[in-house]
């Protein structure tokens, strides 16, 4: 069976970044990614280069900047007012909000947006909302494990069980998704 729309893809895959090819992220055998092709999970262009392929197939491409998270935006680092992070009891969520960490937030739409914090100021919290992957070009090297029609049952977990449609569930994280599978968009 070949990947096309509504097949259940299982592969591995090691990601790498940067000019020295930093490897960024992988999915052994043991924990391979998994999706439904067409679904909107994973990057459009990153589906188009697995498309076609069989269980045991090899991949190895280069998704431009363009076609993963674009350019990074200066324009997406603001600086957001300290009181809006404070805890149930009122004091500001240090534990949470601390440099490094990536906290999901909630536009004016209601939109769930994930930002990660770059600086702590006396009366203020810089967030950058870029992708942690935008200004990159990601190079995935891997091989299809399984393709399946999509089960019931597969689709549901998919639906229901990711913010970010990547299959991974980490609703409950401190740090939301931080890019994981290479396809959270």
């Amino acid at each position: 069976m070949t990947i096309s729309p509504n097949k259940f893809v299982a592969c591995t895959y090691d990601l790498f970044v940067g000019e020295e090819n930093e490897l960024m992220e992988r999915a052994p055998k043991e924990m391979p990614l998994k999706y439904i092709q067409g679904m909107g999970m994973m990057l459009p262009a990153f589906e188009k280069n697995l498309f076609g392929l069989t269980a045991g197939d090899k991949f190895d491409f280069v998704l431009p900047v363009a076609d993963a998270y674009g350019e990074r935006n200066e324009e997406a680092v603001i600086e957001l007012l300290k009181d809006i992070f404070k805890n149930e009891a009122g004091e500001f969520d240090s534990e949470v909000i601390s440099e490094g960490n990536t906290v999901p937030m909630r536009t004016a739409e209601g939109e769930v947006v994930h930002g990660s914090v770059l600086e702590i100021k006396e009366d203020a919290v810089v967030m950058d909302f870029n992708h942690p992957l935008a200004g990159e070009a990601l190079h995935f090297i891997g091989e299809v494990l399984d393709v399946h029609e999509a089960t019931a049952e597969e689709i549901q977990e998919f639906t229901q069980s990711s913010s970010c449609g990547c299959g991974c569930d980490h609703s409950d994280s401190k740090e939301g998704c931080g890019g994981c599978c290479g396809g959270c968009h």
